[in-house]
């Protein structure tokens, strides 16, 4: 699937300022509006650093970075999965995905008055090319060129699956990066280091809390919202309080039991989860019993209740994935006519009989494989993570229950995990996929032999390798033919229906909480032209529509 675009006018209309004070126990706002204050769940961060390409930066942890340095378009994850050009006034993939033509906006300055050009689309993706940069994400950048107003973006390998990926970077400031020594390690904190074309140009920082406050000058026009805080709190629990009591306007975390301790709290406290393409999947080790025979893996995909998934797992924060496809409701159009009825449903009749076909039997109510042994294994996931273990305890419950498999449930700390899931030392484990906006996320991410390296799993944990299925999955990766790219899906679909590589169970949203006392604009569940959660691109985007609430 294409990622649809959307064409933005080259203004975005101005919103008037609103009059009023900031929230109970939030850093005042320095204008005539409230300032808006938005929280993470993460703790102190100590060491300050404004440098968007590192993961690790105070300013990728808080997100802050994300309303300082802007990018070329903005790709919904959600919604209609459409792309907004943004720094750029448009962007055009060739047909194969090797070459992104983009003509930069006009009439942008950064925020210290230099004046924005192609120049600096240019410079920021030959850091990359040239390597100056690490290429973090795999972008395989081989010839930059300036031809008239547009700037042209040729790659070693298609695109069509990474398009975010690309349209994501940061685009920074020539004459500021090109005495930027390392562009890797340099925190950015001397002055006049951080500049971007953003809505918000830093104030103050703090291991507490980072004030931003409206870029004066921004393309996009003036902003309803003064000044932005970030602020982290140090676990779930404080955070939900913070946002109780007005102390935080904004934030992106799971809030176990939210309708009782948040949104019923206050009828302009809201709560938008977003579907994805991606999904909460259980893996299973394909190479080790009991999941070396598809039969049982079949019969898993007739008994757990991915309804129970997300009503009580998640507590509604996800949507079911019931297709034998694996794929959720916003790719539907991905789903090819064969299977477009062909669902799973709760039937424990239907996966007795898949089980008894294969040779399995019962001993006082235990299933015993065709071997003579009785049926266990193990599902991990890290203590702590609180839905996805509570979707453990689901488990155990339904497979005795259902098949009379005992089902321990296992809660090591991250690094033992992580260890498991990389060198297949596990039963199995619930992850999330790779999303990449279309059917190839889900494939990839489960049946794709490129994810082990040195024998060690990025994604395909369960390491599933066919050669017709990988030469399928390189296909729709790379062919510039959509009818290509419809026979390799078919490919993919079939073995995914057939082997049972792994059982998605829900949607892997984006959660956003706000409310709405100060500001209106947000998102909404019947407006999802980006998701709520202000840690993604699309935040900009959301800051330019706000308007003072009533």
């Amino acid at each position: 699937m294409r990622l649809r675009t959307t064409v933005v006018a080259a203004g975005i209309a101005a919103a008037l300022l609103l009059s009023g004070c900031a929230g109970t126990g939030a850093p005042e706002s320095t204008g005539s509006g409230a300032a808006l204050t938005i929280a993470k769940p993460d703790g102190a961060i100590t060491t300050e650093s404004h440098n968007p390409y590192l993961g690790d930066s105070s300013a990728s942890k808080y997100a802050y970075g994300k309303v300082i340095f802007e990018t070329l378009a903005l790709v919904n994850p959600t919604g209609d999965l459409g792309t907004t050009p943004w720094l750029a006034e448009s962007v055009e993939w060739n047909d194969d995905y090797t070459e992104l033509t983009v003509v930069p906006r006009s009439g942008v300055n950064w925020s210290d008055g230099t004046e924005f050009t192609a120049d600096d689309i240019v410079f920021t993706f030959d850091m990359i090319k040239s390597g100056k940069l690490t290429d973090t994400g795999g972008l395989n950048i081989t010839d930059i060129a300036v031809d008239g107003d547009a700037v042209k973006i040729t790659f070693g390998l298609s695109k069509f699956t990474a398009q975010a990926r690309v349209l994501h970077t940061p685009i920074v400031p020539e004459h500021i990066w090109k005495d930027i020594a390392d562009p890797n390690t340099d925190p950015l904190t001397g002055e006049g280091l951080a500049v971007g074309t953003g809505p918000y140009v830093l104030d103050n920082w703090s291991t507490e809390s980072v004030s931003l406050t409206a870029n004066p000058d921004y393309w996009g026009g003036e902003l309803a919202v003064p000044q932005l805080n970030y602020v982290s709190y140090g676990d779930n629990a404080a955070l939900t309080t913070a946002l109780v009591s007005g102390d935080a306007d904004w934030a992106q975390a799971f809030i176990p039991q939210i309708e009782d301790s948040y949104l019923a709290a206050d009828e302009k406290n809201n709560l938008l989860v977003s579907p994805t393409a991606g999904a909460g999947t259980l893996f299973m080790n394909l190479q080790e019993k009991p999941f070396n025979n598809v039969a049982l893996r079949q019969a898993l995909a007739w008994t757990i209740d991915r309804q129970a998934y997300v009503d009580v797992a998640r507590e509604g924060a996800s949507s079911v994935v019931w297709s034998k496809t694996g794929l959720g409701d916003l790719l539907d159009d991905e789903v090819l006519p064969e299977y477009k009825d062909d669902n799973y449903k709760v039937d424990i009749e239907k996966a007795r009989q898949v089980l008894t076909d294969a040779g399995y039997t019962w001993k006082s109510e235990k299933l015993i494989d065709p071997d003579g042994e009785a049926v266990s294994f193990s599902i991990s996931v890290p203590a702590g993570w609180s839905d996805w273990n509570t979707e453990q305890a689901l488990l155990a419950e339904e497979l005795k229950e259902g098949l009379g498999i005992d089902v321990k449930v296992d809660q090591p700390d991250w690094g033992g995990w992580d260890a498991a899931r990389q060198e297949g030392t596990f039963d199995a484990i619930i992850h999330w996929l790779e999303d990449t906006g279309n059917a190839y996320g889900l494939y990839t991410s489960t049946m794709d032999p490129k994810w082990i390296v040195d024998n060690k799993a990025q994604f395909n944990f369960g390491r599933f390798d066919d050669p017709k299925v990988t030469e399928a999955l390189n296909t729709y990766a790379n062919t510039s033919s959509d009818e290509e790219r419809k026979a390799a899906l078919a490919v993919m679909e079939k073995a995914f229906v057939d082997e049972v590589p792994a059982i998605p169970l829900g949607s892997h949203p984006l959660l956003g909480e706000y409310n709405t006392r100060n500001y209106v604009g947000f998102p909404t569940e019947d407006d999802q032209y980006a998701s709520a959660d202000p840690t993604q691109p699309g935040i900009v985007q959301i800051l330019t529509k706000l308007k003072p609430g009533n």
